[in-house]
């Protein structure tokens, strides 16, 4: 079901679609510009072996057996997946191209479509899924860090975001001065932060929610 990788670039390709010819073919198109290509027959298979932390795109047909192109894409925004994702289908319309857009994906393709079309587009997102990929791993970093404090210590955190002194973060919580610098040091050794100006920096650049950082 995945294809042989062997020696290869990154980002990868996953194709998913349920017609095997289409499916070889594409790999062998990607080849000839160097860009290895992985394909699974329906998007099931692909959501139990890919590997989600590998920079890739993904091109997917719409109409498939068991799961659609909308629910995987559905799925891979609710698992926060940062690889563009590109519709292929000889079954779309303008209001279904329209729906793939607003939910995320980069672009919509319509079978039969022009081999040289699907390169440039494929090699346009190869470019842009290495950086999306680091992005995402680097909020991800930021959120484990978050999730090991306890639910007093992101109170705290709060506090320091919005550039509240540590007199007035106590005054809020109920809580002496010295629990809150105490908070405070306990913050800076689970995050592993050199400061706490640098944690309020990362919180703040990738939108970490202190209610669920995950």
């Amino acid at each position: 079901m995945i294809e042989s990788r062997g020696a290869e670039l990154s980002p990868v390709v996953h194709i998913i679609d349920d017609d095997e010819a289409l499916r070889s073919s594409l790999v062998f198109l990607l080849q000839t510009v160097g860009i290895a290509g992985l394909h699974y027959p329906d998007a099931r298979s692909f959501l139990d072996e890919f590997d989600p932390t590998e920079p890739a795109v993904v091109i997917v047909d719409v109409r498939m057996p068991g799961m659609s192109g909308f629910e995987l894409q559905e799925e891979l925004v609710r698992r926060r997946y940062p690889g563009p994702l590109i519709f292929c289908s000889a079954h779309g319309d303008v209001s279904m191209s329209v729906r793939a857009m607003q939910h995320g994906a980069v672009d919509f393709l319509m079978k039969p479509y022009d081999p040289q079309d699907l390169l440039d587009s494929v090699q346009r997102q190869v470019n842009i899924a290495g950086p999306a990929f680091a992005v995402e791993r680097s909020r991800a970093e930021v959120a484990q860090k978050v999730a090991r404090l306890t639910p007093r210590e992101r109170e705290v955190l709060s506090g320091v975001i919005a550039g509240l002194p540590s007199q007035v973060i106590a005054t809020t919580l109920g809580v002496s001065v010295k629990t809150v610098d105490v908070h405070r040091a306990n913050i800076r050794g689970k995050t592993d932060v050199e400061s706490l100006g640098v944690l309020v920096r990362d919180v703040l650049l990738h939108a970490i929610s202190l209610d669920d950082p995950s």
